[in-house]
């Protein structure tokens, strides 16, 4: 067999034959991909003198049987607008090593996939049938949806975006922002920024929309009118939905000179009182970018960054990062800059001379780009607590190369496995590779790899030894997610490795529960997931999702660590008119467990003494006044007690009187002594802190 001219270093080392297997799989895991999916795709179509990009959003049902139903496809390229929506059936299979192929069918064509299952169930897949130096080079992912989100009403409350692409001469373009949805269509709070062709622009919104137009896929529709730079402009989207906190979206203009074809996403924006600050970016959160470089005489050469973000939570922050720019590896350590947060989410940072852009998903974890010619995009994740060297980056991985932003870039999906040795580690696999020379399934890997807590907390390095070799650097998100960049491919990709339900899966989410399970709203509950048994040693991260985010919030996901069998989260929910069930979601290696958070309306605050009144104002000494206490409101169940008093002896009241539960008033009865001369006597009430007074005459 051939050996590819095109290598992408890490995962992409292509073997000859007698080491190459093709995908051979029976299907014994078919059962792994099971459920309504939703998928985004982005892409490259083309040949070796051409190219443009291609990008693709849809939905499926898999059976757990190898078949696929209800598929729908939306696909957009340069000159064209998007498709109508395109319905498919299918086939998928499995195999023992979590490695997938799928057939799309068509009416009249068909498309070939590869793919990986991660142990959340989703998976990554690429594109798997170009051949003879032409088709469509690219890779995406296929996540579980809640048909439950497929209403206008679900998408509701605060989220953040992001999107990147190119237009018809390949020149790249990126937007990022945020907005709030009422649930009804209408898109407020609008604020964004888009990198035009390099230069970056507020995007000044005068009309924001959306609409699921289609409850049976969850397939909707999206519209930004905005100016920027002064210039009128709008755009049209199509997308899935995923669940009510995310939506894959895709820009369905036609891709002009002027307008790219964008893909992305929408995604929950957990917004905490009080809004956004500089303390919300507070510690490591790995960044992992693509964009086109210019190179002397060539342009739109691939360009990936990763790196380590530090922010003191105060506006200063270095980074260390590196690069595969202009074909050429860069390092950078502890560059110093400064950043500042709006309430909104709004992030503007600077680094030397650079200008970077950001929106706030959640506490350090954001969309980004570089205010420059390269369009840099991509996301900022947070870096989970510890040290991290080689004992984490240890277990079953899924990978694949993201978002290729040139035709020439050799996109995979595999299965690896680290075994997490010190002081140097070897991971091996088997990958899948989507190269315009056409695919090659099955294809060996192995590479040796070193992780360091410092000077860069998660920092690696790693070299290729099988193929033609190669050098990589590596960065620790967590123990069930890294990222890397090549150093020496010439078409350079950013490279996502997460834990694979071929990792060792002795232990199942059993339950989720919330104590409290009913609050008023503005307090918390405490949610709890449960585990069958202690978590692996790259710990067990549980997705987490609400039914309702305007009432009830949930972190994206909780880390139950390595070891332990349990972990805690917050549910923060906001004030509302009427009692309101919500679903608290937790999903981990493909089970779900769910429970209800009723969110109640505020109890009104306790009522104050309103007046007091005496009648008569004036009697005879020996005689008797009534006295009537009202409140502002109705008391609290059990009544509430007022104190009485009297500064003068010559009228005598009882010591306190309680208002019945629910009522608002209630009458004592003064007592008074004869007098040899008339007097007064000032009677007091006093209840929840408030007093009031009225003055009885006792007259000889």
């Amino acid at each position: 067999m051939r050996k590819l001219n095109v290598l992408l270093i890490l995962c992409l080392a292509l073997l000859f034959g007698p080491r190459v297997q093709g995908q051979t799989n029976t299907g014994v895991n078919n059962a792994a991909l099971n459920g309504n999916y939703a998928f985004t795709f982005t892409g490259v179509s083309g040949n070796g003198t051409t190219s443009s990009v291609f990008g693709a959003v849809g939905r499926f049902t898999a059976d757990g049987a190898g078949n696929l139903t209800s598929g729908e496809l939306v696909t957009n390229g340069a000159g064209a607008g998007a498709t109508s929506a395109q319905a498919f059936t299918g086939t998928y299979s499995i195999g023992a090593d979590n490695r997938g192929v799928m057939t799309l069918n068509f009416s009249g064509s068909s498309a070939k996939l590869a793919f990986a299952i991660l142990a959340n169930g989703n998976a990554q897949f690429i594109e798997f049938d170009a051949s003879g130096g032409a088709g469509t080079i690219g890779s995406g992912t296929m996540e579980k949806a809640d048909t439950t989100a497929y209403s206008t009403a679900r998408i509701t409350g605060e989220y953040a975006f992001g999107a990147a692409g190119f237009d018809n001469a390949n020149n790249r373009a990126a937007i990022e922002g945020r907005f709030t949805s009422n649930g009804t269509g209408t898109l407020t709070n609008t604020a964004g920024d888009v990198n035009g062709y390099g230069t970056d622009y507020a995007m000044n919104f005068t009309a924001a929309t959306y609409t699921v137009a289609n409850t049976a896929t969850g397939r909707g529709t999206m519209r930004l009118a905005f100016t920027f730079g002064g210039t009128p402009d709008t755009m049209n989207f199509v997308f899935y939905v995923v669940n009510s906190g995310k939506l894959f979206v895709m820009e369905s203009d036609i891709v002009t000179t002027a307008t790219p074809l964008l893909n992305g996403a929408v995604v929950q924006q957990q917004i905490p009182a009080g809004g956004f600050s500089n303390a919300s970016l507070n510690g490591n959160m790995v960044i992992s970018l693509t964009g086109h470089s210019a190179c002397g005489t060539a342009s739109g050469v691939p360009k990936a960054v990763a790196g380590l973000l530090t922010t003191s939570g105060n506006g200063a922050l270095s980074l260390t990062y590196d690069e595969n720019f202009c074909r050429a590896p860069n390092s950078v350590t502890g560059a110093a800059g400064t950043y500042s947060v709006a309430a909104n989410g709004r992030a503007s940072i600077q680094i030397g001379g650079y200008s970077l852009v950001a929106y706030l998903v959640n506490l350090n974890q954001i969309f980004l780009f570089v205010s420059d010619s390269n369009v840099l995009f991509g996301l900022g994740e947070p870096q989970a607590a510890g040290s991290f060297t080689n004992g984490a980056l240890k277990g079953t991985y899924a990978g694949f190369a993201t978002d290729p932003v040139g035709f020439g870039v050799v996109v995979f999906s595999g299965e690896f496995s680290a075994d997490g040795a010190s002081p140097t580690g070897t991971m091996t696999g088997t990958e899948d590779i989507g190269a315009s020379s056409g695919p090659v399934s099955g294809a060996a890997f192995r590479a040796t790899y070193s992780v360091s807590a410092s000077p860069t907390n998660g920092r690696g390095t790693m070299t290729v030894t099988s193929g033609t070799g190669g050098n990589a650097v590596v960065y620790m998100i967590s123990p069930s997610k890294f990222v890397a960049v090549s150093q020496n491919d010439p078409n350079p990709a950013i490279l996502d490795f997460e834990l694979s339900s071929g990792a060792p899966a002795s232990v199942a989410l059993s339950s989720m529960t919330l104590n409290p399970a009913s609050v008023n709203g503005g307090n918390s509950s405490t949610g709890t997931v449960t585990l069958s048994g202690a978590a692996p040693a790259s710990g067990a991260t549980v997705t987490l999702s609400s039914s309702n985010t305007t009432a009830a919030r949930v972190p994206t996901s909780v880390t139950v660590a390595a070891g332990a069998s349990s972990a805690t989260f917050t549910v923060s929910t906001s004030a509302v008119a009427a009692s309101t069930t919500v679903t608290i979601t937790a999903a981990y290696g493909g089970a779900t467990r769910s429970s209800s958070l009723t969110v109640t309306p505020a109890a009104p605050p306790p009522p104050t003494v309103s007046s007091l009144t005496l009648n008569p104002a004036n009697v005879f000494g020996g005689q008797s006044s009534t006295g009537t206490v009202t409140l502002t409101g109705p008391a609290p169940a059990g009544g509430a007690q007022v104190f009485l008093s009297s500064n003068n002896g010559a009228a005598r009241v009882p010591s306190s009187v309680i208002v019945p539960a629910g009522a608002s008033s209630v009458s004592f009865t003064v007592n008074t002594s004869f007098v040899l001369m008339s007097t007064s006597a000032t009677i007091s009430a006093s209840y929840n802190g408030t007093s009031r007074t009225a003055t009885l005459g006792v007259l000889l």
